[in-house]
C-alpha cells in the first residue's frame, strides 16, 4: 500500500465513504477506551495534534482536546480569530505551517464545503473534519450511533426522525450516510423552506416522527430569523419544537438526542433536556471516548 494510500486511511474526512466495518472498529475502539479505568494513558506519548478551527466551537474543540490529552499526546489549540487567516493567509497555507513545525495529525473545523479532501491531499499527516460547512461532522454521528448502540444494542432496524434545520446541516448529513450503513431506517421533518431535496429521505409531519426509537432535535439557527428564514423562535417552537406536550406521547423505549448547543425553549423545552428518555449529556460524554478512537487511528493506523 503506498504511502498515500496508508494516509488516506488514517484521515477521518467523513463517514459516507467509510465502510460499516470501518465504523464499527471505531465504535468498539470507543468502548475500550470508555471501559478504560485510567483517567490519562500513554497510547501516543510522543505525539502532537493541532486544533486547527477556522470556525468556532467550543464544545467539539474541548471534546476533542480533552480526547488528545486522555491519549497522552500533547495539543496545540489554534483559533482562526487570532491567526494570520485575518490577515489573507490561506487554510491552505495554515495548515501546511503547523504540517511543517512538526505535528503528527490536524483536527480542522472550516466553512468551505469541499476545500478538505484537497488539503488533505497535499498535506503529509493525517486530517481530521471537526466539521465543514453543510457538508459532515463525521465525529458527531460516530458518537451518535455509539450513543444509539449503547442504549439499544443494536442498530439495524432502529427509526431516527431527524428534526429541524435538515437543508444547513452537516449532523443530519452524516447520521443519514452512517445509519443506512447498518439497517436504521432515518426519516426527516423539517419546515418546507429548510429541507434538502438532494438527501434521499423521507420526510414526515411531527406527530408521525414522534413514533421513532431515536428522536433527535437539531439546534435552530436563530440567525435565520434574522433572514427570514424562520418567522420566530415562538413559532418555530409551536411547530417543530419538543415539547412537554409533544414528548408524553414518544414511546417508552425511545430516546431523545441533540448535538447540542441546545436552544431551550426552542427546538425542546427545558424540562426535556434532562428528562429520563434524554441522551443529550450522555452524547456529550460519548464524544470523548469516540474522538480517542479517532486520533489514535490517525496516529496509529
Amino acid at each position: 500500500m503506498t504511502t498515500a494510500a496508508k494516509l488516506r486511511q488514517r484521515s477521518l474526512l467523513g463517514v459516507k465513504d467509510l465502510s460499516a466495518e470501518e465504523i464499527e472498529s471505531i465504535l468498539d475502539r470507543a468502548q475500550h477506551w470508555e471501559s478504560s479505568g485510567k483517567k490519562i494513558h500513554n497510547a501516543v506519548p510522543d505525539a502532537i495534534v493541532a486544533n486547527m478551527f477556522f470556525e468556532n466551537s467550543t464544545r467539539t474543540r474541548f471534546s476533542f482536546e480533552m480526547a488528545a490529552k486522555r491519549l497522552g499526546a500533547q495539543v496545540l489549540n489554534f483559533s482562526a480569530a487570532v491567526s494570520s487567516v485575518n490577515k489573507g493567509e490561506s487554510i491552505y497555507d495554515t495548515v501546511r505551517t503547523l504540517e511543517s513545525i512538526g505535528i503528527d495529525a490536524g483536527i480542522i473545523r472550516l466553512k468551505p464545503i469541499g476545500v478538505l479532501p484537497e488539503i488533505a491531499s497535499r498535506v503529509s499527516v493525517p486530517l481530521i473534519n471537526a466539521g465543514d460547512g453543510n457538508n459532515e461532522h463525521p465525529t458527531q454521528a460516530l458518537l451518535d450511533l455509539y450513543t444509539m448502540r449503547k442504549h439499544f444494542g443494536s442498530l439495524r432496524g432502529l427509526r431516527v426522525a431527524i428534526i429541524g434545520d435538515i437543508l444547513h446541516s452537516r449532523v443530519a448529513r452524516s447520521n443519514l450516510w452512517a445509519l443506512r450503513k447498518f439497517g436504521a431506517e432515518v426519516c426527516f421533518c423539517a419546515p418546507p423552506n429548510l429541507e434538502a431535496p438532494e438527501l434521499d429521505a423521507p420526510y414526515v409531519t411531527m406527530d408521525e416522527a414522534l413514533g421513532a426509537d431515536v428522536i433527535m432535535m437539531l439546534r435552530v439557527q436563530l440567525e435565520r430569523h434574522e433572514s427570514g428564514m424562520i418567522k420566530s423562535a415562538e413559532d418555530y417552537r409551536e411547530h417543530y419544537g419538543l415539547t412537554v406536550e409533544r414528548a408524553a406521547r414518544i414511546k417508552g423505549h425511545a430516546i431523545i438526542m441533540h448535538p447540542a448547543p441546545v436552544n431551550r425553549g426552542v427546538e425542546i423545552d427545558d424540562e426535556l433536556v434532562e428528562h429520563p428518555q434524554s441522551r443529550i449529556f450522555q452524547q456529550m460524554a460519548n464524544g470523548v471516548p469516540i474522538r480517542m478512537a479517532v486520533i489514535e487511528r490517525a496516529l496509529r493506523g
